[in-house]
C-alpha cells in the first residue's frame, strides 16, 4: 500500500514519488536510518572512546589538560545539535541537512586518518620524550571539531528524519513511534560496543592511524546506508516561518497586555477553529494553566486596529512547550555528569588496576566501557518487549511510564552507582596503602572487574535515560520544531561534559590551593579521586531530589490528533 504526495502529517515523498503507508514499509526506511546511526556512533566513538589515553600518551598531555579538552570536544560535539536544528527548521529541511552533516564529518574523518597515520604528522621523540608540534596539535585539533561539527549537525537530525517516518495521525504508527525511540537506544549501544571493543584494540595493539582508519569506514558504510534508503523516504514538509520569531512574539505581547485583565475562562483568548488546523495538516494545541501570564498575549481586545493582532493559543502553548522543556533540561546538567566520566576517569581510573586475562592478553582500560553498552544491549529488548506491555496494564499508558517518571528512574539509578564509585575507589586507595605504592606507573593488584558494578548500573540507568530524554524532548516540542526538540536532548549531554570539564578544574585548582597536591593529578595513586566521587553523589542526590518535585508538577501539552476517517482524539501525556 502507498501514498502519492502530501500525507496528513505534511509528509512527502523527495521527489513526489510512493510513500510507502504500511508498517513494514515505514520500518524498511527505518532500516536505512538505523543503520546510519549504527555505523556513525562505530565512527563517532571509536575516535571518542580512546581520545584521553591519545592525549597522554601520544601528545603527552597532563591528566587534567586531557580531561579538559576531551569534555570540550565531547561537549562541541553534543551542542553543535542546536546549530543542526536550526538550520534544519528554518532553511535546508532535514534530509538536506543530514547530507551537508555527513559530507563534514567526512572531511573530519579523512583529515584524523592522515594526521596519525603518516609520519610527517605525528609527535617527534627525542631520548625517548615525545612531543607534537604546534602545526601537528593544530591539524589533529582541527580534524576531531570538524568531526564535532558534523557529527552535531548530524546528531538531531537523523533521529527525528527517522521518527518522521511514521504518522502521528495514525494511532498505530505513535506506538510504533514510541518502539523506534527504545530501539534507535538499543542500535546506539550496538555501534558503540563495537568500537569500544574491536576498535580500542587495534588503537593499542597495531596503531592509532589504522585504529581510526576502521572507523572512517564504518562512517563510508553508514553513509552509503543512508543513501540507499532515499527512493522511500518520507519528508516532512518545512513550513517558511521563523519559529524563533513566532516564539519570542508571545511574550512581547504579553508585556504589552500585562495591564489587561486575564478572562477566568480560556475559550474567551484567541484562537482558529480546530477546522483550521486540520485543513493546514496541523495540530491544534490545548490550552494548559501553566505559565498564566503569558495567555494575555492571545487576549482578543489587545489591538483593536489589526497593528499588533493577539497570538493563538496554539502560538502561546507552543511558547509554554519551550519553557517547561528548559526546566526539565537544567535538571539534565548534573546527571550528564556521568557521560563525561565514563570515558575519561573510569579510563584513567582502569590503566592503574590489574587488567591482565591470561598470560598473553591485556584488556584495554576503555573496552571496559563496553559494559555499559552490553547492559543497555540486553536491557532495552527487555524494556521494550516485556516491561513496557507490562507497565501498560497497570498503568493504562501507552508508554507504560510516564516519560518523566522513566527519567527519573535513571537519575535514581546513577546515584546509586555515584555510591558505588566512591566505595569501590575507597578499596582501591585502601590495597595502595596497604601495598605501599606511590608512583603512577605501579600497577594496583587489583583486578580492573571491581570497576564493572558501576559500569553496569550506569548501562541501566543508560536503558531509561537515553531514550526517555530523546522521547521526551521530541514529543514535547513544538510540532514544526521537532529537530530542535532532539537538539535539547543532545544539548544536556553537552552541558554536562562542559560542567564536568569546570568541575574538574575548580576541584583541581582548590585541592592544589588547600594541599598543594592535586586530587586528580597524573599520579592517580597519589591523588584522591575518592572526593570527586563523593561529591558527584551529593550533587546528583540533591539534584535528584529537585527533579521529582519539578516532575510531579509538571503539565505535559495536550494537542488534538486526527485520525485519517477525521475522528478527533484529545491527547493527553500518555
Amino acid at each position: 500500500m502507498e501514498e502519492r504526495g502530501y500525507t496528513l502529517d505534511g509528509t512527502v515523498n523527495l521527489n513526489g514519488g510512493p510513500v510507502l503507508s504500511s508498517t513494514t514499509g515505514k520500518w524498511k526506511a527505518c532500516i536505512f536510518i538505523l543503520a546510519n546511526q549504527l555505523f556513525d556512533r562505530f565512527a563517532y566513538f571509536g575516535v571518542s572512546a580512546n581520545l584521553v589515553i591519545y592525549m597522554t600518551s601520544e601528545l603527552q598531555k597532563d591528566m587534567v589538560s586531557s580531561v579538559t579538552s576531551v569534555n570540550n570536544w565531547s561537549g562541541t560535539a553534543w551542542i553543535t545539535p542546536v546549530l543542526g536544528a536550526y538550520i534544519a527548521d528554518s532553511y535546508l529541511g532535514r534530509f538536506w541537512t543530514i547530507t551537508f552533516a555527513l559530507l563534514i564529518y567526512a572531511i573530519g574523518m579523512g583529515l584524523l586518518v592522515l594526521t596519525t597515520a603518516l609520519e610527517c604528522f605525528k609527535p617527534t621523540c627525542r631520548n625517548e620524550i615525545c612531543k607534537a608540534s604546534t602545526t601537528q596539535l593544530t591539524l589533529f585539533y582541527i580534524s576531531i571539531y570538524t568531526i564535532a561539527l558534523g557529527s552535531g549537525i548530524l546528531k538531531p537530525n537523523l533521529s527525528t528524519f527517522g521518527a518522521d517516518q511514521f504518522d502521528d495521525f495514525r494511532p498505530n504508527e505513535k506506538v510504533l513511534k514510541v518502539s523506534f525511540f527504545n530501539w534507535w537506544s538499543f542500535n546506539t549501544a550496538c555501534g558503540t560496543l563495537a568500537a569500544t571493543v574491536f576498535v580500542v584494540y587495534i588503537q593499542e595493539r597495531f596503531g592509532w592511524g589504522l585504529g581510526y582508519g576502521v572507523s572512517a569506514i564504518g562512517f563510508l558504510l553508514g553513509a552509503v546506508s543512508f543513501f540507499m534508503g532515499v527512493p522511500i523516504y518520507r519528508h516532512k514538509s518545512r513550513q517558511s516561518k521563523n519559529h524563533a520569531k513566532e516564539c519570542f512574539r508571545v511574550p512581547m505581547a504579553a508585556f504589552r497586555n500585562r495591564k489587561l485583565h486575564l478572562p477566568s475562562n480560556p475559550s474567551e483568548l484567541h484562537e482558529f477553529a480546530l477546522e483550521h488546523y486540520i485543513a493546514a495538516g496541523r495540530r491544534q494545541i490545548y490550552h494548559t494553566p501553566r505559565f498564566r501570564f503569558l495567555d494575555k498575549a492571545a487576549m482578543k481586545a489587545s489591538r483593536k486596529d489589526g497593528s499588533n493582532p493577539p497570538c493563538t493559543v496554539t502560538q502561546i502553548e507552543t511558547m509554554k512547550a519551550v519553557l517547561g522543556m528548559i526546566g526539565i533540561w537544567l535538571l539534565t546538567i548534573i546527571p550528564s555528569n556521568f557521560w563525561a566520566v565514563e570515558v575519561t576517569m573510569f579510563v584513567k581510573q582502569g590503566t592503574t588496576m590489574d587488567r591482565n586475562l591470561g598470560p598473553n592478553f591485556q584488556i584495554p582500560a576503555a573496552s571496559l566501557w563496553s559494559f555499559v553498552v552490553v547492559t543497555i544491549l540486553i536491557c532495552v529488548p527487555i524494556y521494550d518487549c516485556c516491561f513496557v506491555p507490562f507497565m501498560r496494564r497497570i498503568t493504562g499508558l501507552r508508554r507504560g511510564l510516564k516519560m518523566l517518571h522513566r527519567i527519573g528512574i535513571g537519575f535514581s539509578i546513577q546515584v546509586l552507582a555515584a555510591a558505588v564509585m566512591y566505595v569501590v575507589e575507597l578499596e582501591r586507595m585502601e590495597v595502595i596503602r596497604k601495598e605501599h605504592i606511590t608512583t603512577g606507573t605501579q600497577v594496583v593488584p587489583m583486578t580492573i572487574f571491581w570497576l564493572l558494578p558501576q559500569h553496569v548500573l550506569l548501562g541501566l540507568a543508560n536503558t531509561f535515560l537515553m531514550g526517555g530524554l530523546l522521547e521526551f524532548f521530541y514529543d514535547q516540542s513544538p510540532e514544526q520544531m521537532k529537530v530542535l526538540g532532539t537538539a535539547f536532548y543532545t544539548s544536556t549531554v553537552a552541558a554536562g561534559k562542559y560542567t564536568n570539564s569546570l568541575l574538574v578544574s575548580v576541584i583541581d585548582h582548590f585541592s592544589m590551593k588547600i594541599s598543594g597536591k592535586s586530587w586528580l593529578g597524573n599520579n592517580l595513586n597519589d591523588s584522591h579521586m575518592d572526593y570527586y566521587y563523593a561529591l558527584l553523589f551529593v550533587i546528583s542526590a540533591l539534584n535528584l531530589c529537585l527533579f521529582l518535585w519539578v516532575q510531579r508538577r509538571y503539565i505535559y501539552k495536550k494537542e488534538n490528533e486526527t485520525e485519517v476517517n477525521g475522528i478527533q482524539i484529545l491527547k493527553e501525556e500518555t
